[in-house]
């Protein structure tokens, strides 16, 4: 049987496995439950810089686990506004709580129609069947 994945129904998706949680302009990322079970124990979080501008698609940061290094792709467009520090200590949050403790990033978006390319929650779910 295959395994069941938590996926909260306040947030979008990508087909990459990230997160995003609208919050008026900005958007908090992570990954998802089902990304954080494939790469198993994390061990680094190599975190943007603050003011960094990130392209949608493209890779806003590196998280590193006991099988491999995965690259985490900004599902909006903008600018680093903030990144969760505790990761700098404990990548493990990230395992223990993909959708809370465990976020990664807020990006102050520049192009709020891009949200409409994100997956919603049932959609993301079929995809990880």
């Amino acid at each position: 049987m295959a395994k069941e994945y938590s996926v909260l129904d306040d947030r979008l998706y990508t087909e990459t496995h990230e997160w995003l949680l609208l919050q008026d302009n900005v958007g908090i990322v992570g990954i998802t439950d089902y990304a954080q079970d494939q790469l198993h124990d994390i061990v680094y979080v190599d975190l943007p810089e603050l003011g960094k501008k990130v392209k949608k698609g493209e890779v806003m940061l590196e998280i590193e686990s006991v099988k491999a290094v995965a690259e985490v792709y900004a599902p909006v467009s903008g600018e680093i506004i903030e990144v969760n520090d505790k990761l700098i200590d404990s990548p493990e949050l990230i395992n223990q709580s993909p959708y809370n403790e465990g976020w990664l990033a807020k990006i102050k978006l520049s192009d709020k129609k891009e949200i409409d390319q994100l997956l919603t929650p049932m959609r993301y779910r079929e995809i990880i069947k």
